[in-house]
């Protein structure tokens, strides 16, 4: 997966396979044409105009932030159009003939095993567990070395890219183990009446307590926060705080002319 060499319409986290695949198949159906590509690339071609979109995991209700929350707040004009939140029901992956007697290793995303580990501990207590990349780079090592004694966990559409068969399915299903994305784009969408607006307060110690008052006082409900380092400082940090409402909303309008430091990440319908 390198940068696109013409302008992709989507792109998502790759490779093929992964649960970054998987939901851009449920936002943009199997028609769209939808491209993946590393981390690095990914980054690269929405900020060089060469991906009009791209999807992207930034929360999980079982270890928090992403690693890949950092990169868009370094961005220099990132624009959330859009969120997605699914329940993650993992597949247990193999080559064809295995069992689950046979399997000694199982690869996966570190998010992965540990959304899973329950179910692993339970029933192949004894199996090695090995991080990779990304779950769709699991299952692409897994039909690569042919093993049966190898298997990755990841969605169940890792199997028809793969040539692999699931030998489990449902995994970890549940409200406690989901996982949402941001869609990033280039214009912010019209207000629908049921909106969320993320922003990036970057402030020293004390100013959060500021900002969050001031969005109190301006009758702003505060959805979430999550804070995140600055790299400048130990004292100087980036919180990302999802509000209700639009930023075109007047009174959300009001309160950010008054909040020096915060940036507006995108303004999106509500859907989780």
């Amino acid at each position: 997966m390198s940068r696109p060499d013409t302008p992709a319409k989507i792109a998502y986290l790759g490779p093929a396979g992964t649960w970054s695949h998987q939901a851009c198949l449920d936002l943009f159906g199997r028609d769209t044409a939808i491209t993946p590509l590393d981390k690095d690339a990914l980054f690269a071609a929405y900020a060089g105009g060469q991906a009009e979109r791209i999807c992207v995991p930034v929360i999980t209700s079982t270890v928090g932030v992403t690693p890949y929350l950092d990169p868009i707040l370094a961005l220099p004009s990132p624009c959330i159009v859009a969120e997605y939140a699914r329940q993650l029901d993992y597949s247990l992956l193999a080559n064809r003939g295995a069992t689950l007697d046979d399997i000694r290793n199982i690869l996966a995303h570190p998010i992965a095993h540990a959304e899973v580990k329950p179910w692993v501990d339970r029933v192949l207590p004894h199996v090695g567990r090995v991080h990779t990349a990304t779950n769709g780079a699991a299952a692409q090592e897994v039909a690569r070395s042919g093993s049966l004694a190898m298997a990755s966990m990841g969605p169940r559409v890792g199997a028809s890219v793969y040539g692999l068969i699931s030998l489990a399915d449902g995994i970890e299903q549940g409200p406690h183990n989901v996982t949402r994305w941001w869609v990033l784009g280039r214009e912010t969408p019209a207000p629908t009446g049921h909106d969320k607006t993320t922003l990036c307060v970057e402030t020293e110690d004390e100013g959060l307590s500021a900002a969050l008052a001031a969005l109190v006082k301006g009758g702003i409900r505060i959805l979430t926060v999550y804070e995140r380092p600055s790299r400048r400082s130990l004292d100087t940090h980036r919180y990302v705080v999802d509000v209700a409402g639009h930023r075109g909303d007047a009174a959300l309008a009001d309160v950010l002319t008054h909040c020096p430091g915060t940036r507006v990440l995108g303004s999106y319908p509500r859907t989780c």
